[in-house]
This record gives C-alpha cells, sequence and structure tokens, in this order.
C-alpha cells in the first residue's frame, strides 16, 4: 500500500517554529510523505532544512543552543529598522549546511517576503535558499529587512503568515496539512517539566545579570505567557510588535477560514516568545504530540 502524500503548509511564528520539526517528524513516523511544502517567516526556515534533506542536522544545531548561544548570536544594530542584522546567526548555520538552489530541492518548496516599499508579496520558487528563508523571517522592527540585488523585503507574515494559496498545483497530494502557530489561547500547551526547570533556574539564580537585563529590556520577545496582562506600561516597540502580534493571529485565522484544510495543527502565539530558541527541544516535542493528535483525529473521522 502507497503511503498517503501530503501538502504541508508552515506558518510563521518566531522560535515557535520549531515545533514544525516534530510536526514533520509525527507525520513521516505515521507513513505519510509530504510531497510538497509552503512555509512562511520560520516555516520557511524548518521547511527549507526539510525540503533540502537537512533537518536533522538542523535540529541537532538547534537543539543545543542554549540562552547564552542564542544571545551571542544576535548581531546588534543601532539601525532604525530593526536591532538584529542576522548575518550571524545565518552564517553559523551556513557553516553546517551549505546554502543550494530552491529549484534542486529533493521536494518542491515555495516560500514568501514583502517587497518594501511597494507592499506586494513576493514569492520565492528558485534562487538561493538561504536568501530566500532570510527575507521571509525578516521581522518588523527585529530584523533589518533583507536586501535581495537591491531590493529590500521583509517578513512574508506581514501579508499571508500561512500561505496555504501558494501549495504547488502540480503536485497534488491526498491532503493539505497545516501549522498555524498563531492559535487561539486554547491552544496552548503546558510542559510540566520546562516549567520546573525554568523556575529551578530562577531559584538558583543563574541568568547572569546581562542577560536578565537584556531579557527585561526586550521582553515583548522574551516573554510569552504574561504578554497579554502587559499592554500598561509597554514602551513602543513593545506595543508595536504586541500590535503586529494581534493582527497576524487574526491573519491566520482569515486564511484558515477561506481554504479547504483537510488537517490543521494550532499552537498559540503564548506558548513561546519570538526569539526563545533555546527552548527548541520543547517547541518540538510540542509539534510532534499535537500533530499526532491531529492525525489520530484525522484517521479515526472525527
Amino acid at each position: 500500500m502507497s503511503k498517503k502524500t501530503v501538502s504541508l503548509v508552515l506558518s510563521s511564528g518566531g522560535a515557535r517554529g520549531m515545533a514544525h520539526i516534530g510536526v514533520i517528524e509525527a507525520l513521516e513516523e505515521s507513513g505519510y510523505e509530504i510531497v510538497s511544502i509552503a512555509g512562511c517567516s520560520a516555516g520557511a526556515l524548518v521547511g527549507g532544512m526539510y525540503a533540502s534533506g537537512n533537518l536533522s542536522k538542523f535540529k541537532d544545531w538547534i537543539c543545543n543552543l542554549d540562552r547564552i548561544d542564542v544571545f551571542s548570536l544576535m548581531d546588534f544594530t543601532l539601525s532604525s529598522k530593526g536591532f538584529i542584522k542576522g548575518v550571524k546567526v545565518f552564517g553559523a548555520l551556513q557553516k553546517i549546511i551549505e546554502d543550494c538552489q530552491i529549484e534542486d530541492l529533493n521536494i518542491p518548496f515555495v516560500c514568501n517576503a514583502v517587497g518594501i516599499p511597494g507592499g506586494k508579496e513576493h514569492i520565492f520558487r528558485k534562487g538561493s535558499l538561504y536568501s530566500a528563508i532570510r527575507a521571509s523571517a525578516s521581522i518588523p522592527t527585529v530584523f533589518t529587512p533583507s536586501k535581495i540585488h537591491g531590493k529590500e523585503f521583509i517578513d512574508g507574515s506581514i501579508l499571508n503568515p500561512i500561505p496555504l494559496n501558494l501549495i504547488p498545483k502540480d503536485r497534488i497530494a491526498d491532503l493539505i496539512f497545516a501549522v498555524d502557530l498563531n492559535g487561539p489561547k486554547t491552544a496552548f500547551v503546558e510542559n510540566s517539566k520546562e516549567k520546573e526547570k525554568k523556575e529551578s533556574d530562577t531559584a538558583k539564580g543563574e541568568s547572569p545579570h546581562w542577560l536578565t537585563d537584556y531579557r527585561r529590556k526586550f521582553s515583548s520577545y522574551f516573554s510569552s505567557n504574561e504578554k497579554e496582562e502587559k499592554i500598561k506600561g509597554m514602551s513602543s516597540l513593545e506595543l508595536l510588535n504586541y500590535s503586529f502580534d494581534i493582527l497576524q493571529d487574526r491573519l491566520s485565522e482569515l486564511v484558515i477560514e477561506k481554504y479547504d484544510v483537510d488537517i490543521i495543527v494550532e499552537i498559540s502565539r503564548i506558548q513561546a516568545g519570538t526569539l526563545e530558541f533555546h527552548r527548541a527541544a520543547e517547541m518540538i516535542e510540542i509539534g510532534r504530540q499535537k500533530a499526532f493528535a491531529a492525525i489520530e483525529k484525522h484517521e479515526n473521522g472525527h
């Protein structure tokens, strides 16, 4: 019996995007074959790594980054367009996984970004994989815009956080499987082990003072569960990003309502902050659990 095929659509969501890895693992373990991928931002990153056959290498790399490693990969800049250049992190990744051309990937892959100042969606179907991912993941006010051939691009989620419309028409799959990392609060999963570890680290006072100061300064990225209650006293940057999150949530909701999706995995944005990549292993496990549950529900006809 041949495997059921899947067109996989992976949404934006910052560090929550590591849940995409768990979803892909669950699909493979459940006997599905991924025949095409459309990704946005973090979804472009993970989808691109999988399509190039390097997801295992990427997982090993990202899961071995702690808070200090993540901090060290942030090349800060005083640019008014964003406070991280993004050169360091992609440079480190490229030492482990070489760049390649999108048209040469093992699995058809597409991702999106938004051209500025025109504001039109740009679709990457060929060219450098890393250039496309960097453009798709250029979160406004966080990363400086990506520059490709003299043009500037920002995060694709501004217009299309779950690019269901980008599924290749020439690769018909049995199922459309989407992962929404900007889901409702009800999609939140409590990981007790991680909670205990964070409480233990806090009690021991293990965070160095510079990290504590940094996390306080950019609390909109490193704080997740408290975000809803922190509207009062927000800085202009925090308020801007909070507004962006709300708009992204609503956009995701509207996109999902518009398209027929066979299986969907929803993960709440309060699950992890935008830059909390040190929680990769936790997010991967959440993605696996959610995907297995969604697959079982679909196969049982519920």
